[in-house]
């Protein structure tokens, strides 16, 4: 498990390309048969990734956590972005196909991933502190709460399954979901916007690995961009934007915790005032 602190904006116009991506870009959670995991001090957070290929795949105890099991002070959402596979909780087994998300409450002990076939299984895995246990609960690809955004003329047309929020399943305070751009739409939550209530993070998948998202981070008067590859995890702090714009069609995984759980609270940010 790798740790990353919190950065203070004051600080970004002095990063280069390569503190930047240190300290915001996760570009290595998925290694066959491993599970990768990163530590990060924006609202204690912890983003995962598990790669079951060649046999079940446990999920450890990291010494970073000062616990006894992953999930004894956390809940977390998994969502698959590789082959079939599945997901043990504490010897109730389920499937997850790409797309589908678990919610794993408080209190789980023992969490154990597979893949069903040669394509192995790639499951990321987004964790924050929980007060109260909620049921472990699965959801399918495309079986959360469904919302139509963007347009076709602006290249953001986009569908967006909520699977983790204030009106899905419930959780002590993640929020987690599944967008995929149309095809021949680029960009994603543009005009950009802040919450200053939560952090948030994306994962971007299901984009061809010679294709690359020109992600846009930073305050809106002094932003920055990083070039993000296939599965690749971006850590937003919340006084950042988070918005991009790919050399394709894709899709992301985002997540977010801290103060509170709706989805609509955002600071929008008009495109003219960015710099």
């Amino acid at each position: 498990m790798d740790v990353l602190y919190s950065t203070n904006p004051s600080e970004i116009p002095t990063l280069d390309a390569a503190a930047l991506r240190s300290r915001f870009l996760v570009d290595d959670l998925f290694i066959d048969g491993q599970v990768r995991a990163v530590y990060s001090h924006q609202d204690r957070v912890v983003l995962a990734g598990a790669t079951p290929a060649g046999g079940p795949l446990p999920l450890p105890t990291f010494p970073e956590l000062r616990s006894d099991t992953f999930f004894e002070r956390r809940e977390g959402g998994i969502i698959n972005v590789g082959g079939a596979g599945t997901v043990t909780v504490d010897g109730e087994t389920y499937a997850l196909k790409h797309g589908s998300c678990l919610y794993v409450g408080r209190g789980a002990r023992e969490v154990v991933f597979t893949s069903d076939g040669e394509d192995a299984a790639r499951f990321y895995i987004f964790s924050a502190p929980a007060h109260t246990a909620f049921p472990t609960t699965l959801v399918e690809a495309g079986n959360g709460t469904v919302r139509e955004l963007g347009d076709a003329e602006t290249s953001n047309r986009r569908t967006l399954n909520q699977y983790i929020h204030e009106n899905g399943v419930k959780s002590c305070q993640i929020v987690m979901g599944v967008t995929t751009l149309h095809t021949g739409s680029m960009w994603n939550t543009m005009p950009a916007h802040t919450h200053d209530r939560r952090m948030e993070a994306y994962l971007y998948f299901d984009l061809p690995e010679d294709a690359r998202v020109v992600h846009l981070m930073g305050e809106p008067e002094e932003t920055r961009h990083l070039m993000v590859g296939n599965q690749t995890a971006v850590i937003s702090p919340s006084w950042s934007i988070h918005s991009g714009v790919g050399s394709a069609s894709y899709s992301f995984v985002w997540a977010m915790a801290g103060e509170n759980q709706s989805f609509d609270d955002m600071d929008a940010v008009a495109i003219t005032e960015l710099r």
